[in-house]
C-alpha cells in the first residue's frame, strides 16, 4: 500500500457496505450521505488511511470523531421529516462530519462547538466541500441555539449527566432528541421525543463519548 493513493471511493463504499447496511442502518438517505462523503477530509492528512475503518479518531483538543456506524445510527435514530425538510440542531461540531451527514437528511443544520479552533476548522471543511445549508456557533452547547427552534431533531455528541433542559425546550413537538447520558467513562444513548408537555424516553444502546462540558454537562 505504500507509495499508492488510497482508493477513498471503494474505502466509502466498503464502510458502507461492511459496517452498515451489514448490521442495522436501514435509512436511505443516511447511506448515501455516508457513501458520498469524503471522511477522510474531516481528520489530519497522516489519518486518512484510518479514516474509513470501523473506528472513532482523534481531532485534537481530546476530541475525536465518532465511528461510522456510531454517525450512522445516529442519524437514522434521529428520525428526521423524510422529505428533508427538517431542521437539525447538532451540539458538538467537532470536526463537523456529523453535521455534513446531518446536511443530507436536513434542509437546514445548526451545529454548536465550544472550542473554537475546531469550530472554525470544520466551518473552512464545509465551505471547501460545497455545504451550504449548515451553520456552526461557537458556544456552550448546553444552551442550545434557541434562535432557529424549536427543532425537528437536536443531535447531541458529546455526553451529559443529564438532558441539558434547555435543549428539551428547543425540540418541537413530535420531534426527536438523540444523546449520550451517564457518568464520564460508559453512557446509555438515548432518544427522546416530545409529545406536548411530554417527554417519551427510550433507551437505545450503550455508549462512550467525549464529556459536554458547561453548566448543562460536565466541569472543565
Amino acid at each position: 500500500m505504500f507509495g499508492k493513493k488510497p482508493d477513498f471511493d471503494q474505502a466509502r463504499t466498503q464502510m458502507v457496505q461492511d459496517q452498515l447496511t451489514a448490521r442495522d442502518i436501514t435509512d436511505p438517505r443516511v447511506l448515501e450521505a455516508m457513501r458520498i462523503l469524503p471522511r477522510h477530509q474531516f481528520v489530519q492528512e497522516k489519518l486518512w488511511w484510518r479514516a474509513y475503518q470501523d473506528r472513532p479518531l482523534p481531532i485534537g483538543f481530546k476530541q475525536t470523531i465518532s465511528q461510522p456506524y456510531m454517525v450512522a445510527f445516529m442519524s437514522q435514530a434521529l428520525r428526521l421529516p423524510p422529505d428533508g425538510s427538517g431542521v437539525a440542531l447538532e451540539i458538538g461540531t467537532g470536526s463537523g462530519y456529523q453535521a455534513a451527514v446531518l446536511s443530507y437528511l436536513a434542509a437546514h443544520v445548526y451545529s454548536v462547538e465550544r472550542i473554537e479552533p475546531l469550530g472554525l476548522q470544520a466551518r473552512q471543511i464545509l465551505q471547501k466541500l460545497g455545504i451550504d445549508n449548515v451553520e456552526i456557533k461557537i458556544s456552550d452547547g448546553g444552551y442550545g441555539w434557541p434562535d432557529y427552534g424549536p427543532y425537528d431533531g437536536i443531535i447531541v455528541t458529546a455526553a451529559a449527566p443529564e438532558i441539558p433542559a434547555p435543549l428539551t425546550v428547543q425540540l418541537k413537538d413530535g420531534g426527536h432528541l438523540v444523546a449520550p447520558v451517564g457518568p464520564a467513562k460508559r453512557q446509555t444513548l438515548l432518544r427522546i421525543q416530545r409529545r406536548g408537555t411530554e417527554f417519551i424516553q427510550e433507551e437505545l444502546a450503550p455508549v462512550a463519548f467525549v464529556p459536554l462540558l458547561g453548566e448543562h454537562g460536565w466541569d472543565d
